[in-house]
């Protein structure tokens, strides 16, 4: 949630104002993620405060924005606990702000837990598999734009900025996932609409208990095994090392599937899957160390992290 496009209380007032959401009074920049720019707005409508997160966009398009908009306007319609996207005099939930693309979304309530417990990811697992049943009947289609072929070109730009033995690992890796994914066991996996990024940063408590999942804009159709499997790669292990918390993991996996069993195929790919997460975060976050963008907030995260991770599930030779 960097900064990358400064936007004035006065723009900011206006866009708020056209979607009756009150009075701006107060704007405040917000710190943490690396892809959009993301402002907490208070507002005063009919004597009541109120508080919502205004996004503008800026690597994905005012043709891919739909998807994820509607999906979260329909999570919310099923009881998902998620931004709903406020709407225009017309209906409309994407808006434009300083020529790009831009939301406004209610604050949710609540806090993230970093230091999860296995109560913690309980929580997250049965939530995660509630998502993944109320977004079967979503109408629209994108792919994961994080996925495979986004990995299979990427890997080549960030190869010059490893040291030989973290390429080896990356492309060995690599190549492994093109197998995995022309397998019938990987075309058997179920699936459907993804969040492929609920980390724990993205997940809100309010008294200890879940109250909200946000920041959708990497969600796409994929497998819910990989998407389970990004999430036991953050909430279910030890951050100094790597290593899976068996406790943790143990709670989440089996909160998943009190709402939805997995298949006999999830059960065979999701070793592979847990590697394909961390490869997939790994990558990622080589390419925004190594080719940053400016931004007057910008964090970018340590990809060591998620190649220890991945270190970490490599099955046995």
């Amino acid at each position: 949630m960097a900064v990358f496009t400064q936007v004035s209380k006065t723009e900011a007032a206006a866009l708020l104002s056209r979607l009756n959401l009150g009075q701006l009074t107060d704007i405040e920049g917000c710190a943490g993620g690396i892809e959009n720019t993301n402002y907490f707005v208070s507002t005063l409508r009919d004597g009541e405060p109120h508080h919502y997160v205004l996004t503008l966009f800026e690597r994905l398009s005012f043709e891919q924005l739909p998807f994820y908009l509607h999906l979260m306007k329909h999570l919310a319609g099923k009881g998902i606990p998620v931004p709903d996207p406020a709407a225009d005099a017309r209906g409309e939930i994407l808006h434009k702000l300083k020529n790009k693309p831009a939301a406004v979304v209610n604050r949710l309530k609540g806090r993230s837990e970093l230091a999860p417990g296995a109560s913690h990811c309980a929580q997250v697992g049965a939530m995660l598999a509630r998502m993944h049943l109320a977004g079967q009947d979503y109408e629209r289609s994108q792919p994961n734009l994080r996925g495979l072929a986004w990995w299979n070109e990427t890997v080549p730009v960030v190869l010059p900025h490893l040291t030989p033995e973290q390429a080896t690992l990356l492309q060995a890796e690599l190549a492994y996932q093109n197998h995995v994914a022309a397998s019938a066991s990987y075309e058997a996996l179920p699936r459907g609409p993804v969040h492929a990024d609920l980390f724990r940063d993205n997940v809100m408590f309010d008294q200890g208990q879940l109250s909200g999942l946000f920041d959708f804009y990497f969600a796409g159709i994929d497998s819910f095994a990989f998407d389970l499997a990004v999430c036991l790669n953050d909430w279910c292990i030890d951050h100094g090392t790597g290593r899976p918390d068996p406790e943790r993991s143990r709670a989440m996996r089996e909160a998943y599937e009190s709402v939805r069993p997995l298949t006999a195929a999830e059960r065979e790919l999701m070793p592979a899957m847990l590697r394909a997460g961390a490869l997939r975060f790994w990558i990622s976050r080589l390419w925004d160390w190594h080719l940053p963008r400016e931004a007057s907030m910008l964090k970018a995260h340590d990809p060591a992290h998620f190649e220890r991770v991945l270190r970490e599930r490599l099955e046995p030779l």
